[in-house]
């Protein structure tokens, strides 16, 4: 089981960094009290400066200062919740996420699982290879069952192993109503934090944040 980033713990990096931003405010404060003393010292005797004014420019960067250290623990927070998530979510790898990204041919029959517009009376599934360009489209019922792309061109020649996209085309009375992607079972190789979302990673390279997955199946029952 690959779950990654393995070197640098999340919230070692976070409170390293929190380290480093206390140390740069308290840096800061330091820098603050001397300008306010040099001030104080270089001040015109007949119209000197309120002792309000300065009390008030104190209370200013202590409530900044207090702001940053706040927000560098609330970072430090965040990353330790989503280290949680992750550890629980590690346990998806080796399962079927079904969600809208490529898939990876290997001579294995994709499951994809189309969502055609309500109001569709005709659909159309539009494969794409990893550039873009379009290699196959289909007529396929106006229905949201799943259904098996078998990976072969119209004369039954099979294509060739690689990532392919899935779209999905609704027409009425001949016009075009609706077009977007089609969600597809693919199996899941690895579980990442990146910048502080959790990333599943696909067989075949094809990345998805959790949030986007919308069912998970094991590979191994029979459907």
């Amino acid at each position: 089981m690959d779950i990654s980033p393995t070197q640098t713990h999340p919230l070692a990096t976070q409170t390293q960094a929190a380290a480093q931003s206390t140390s740069v405010v308290s840096s800061d404060f330091e820098t603050f009290l001397k300008m306010l003393t040099v001030q104080m010292e270089n001040q015109d005797p007949l119209d000197p400066v309120k002792s309000e004014d300065y009390a008030m420019q104190l209370a200013t960067f202590s409530g900044v200062e207090q702001q940053v250290l706040t927000n560098d623990l609330i970072g430090a927070m965040s990353a330790q919740l989503g280290l949680m998530g992750m550890s629980q979510i590690a346990g998806w790898v080796g399962m079927q996420a079904r969600a809208p990204v490529p898939g990876y041919f290997d001579g294995t029959p994709i499951t994809l699982s189309p969502n055609p517009a309500a109001t569709a009376d005709r659909a159309d599934l539009v494969v794409r290879d990893a550039s873009g360009a379009e290699i196959q489209r289909m007529s396929i019922p106006v229905s949201s069952d799943p259904l098996d792309w078998a990976g072969v061109d119209d004369n039954g020649a099979p294509f060739a192993n690689g990532l392919y996209q899935f779209e999905i085309e609704s027409f009425s009375n001949n016009e075009t109503i609706a077009t977007g992607p089609v969600e597809i079972y693919a199996t899941i190789v690895e579980a990442r934090n990146q910048n502080g979302q959790t990333i599943l990673v696909t067989k075949g390279g094809s990345t998805v944040p959790v949030e986007l997955v919308t069912a998970l199946r094991d590979p191994n029952q029979a459907f």
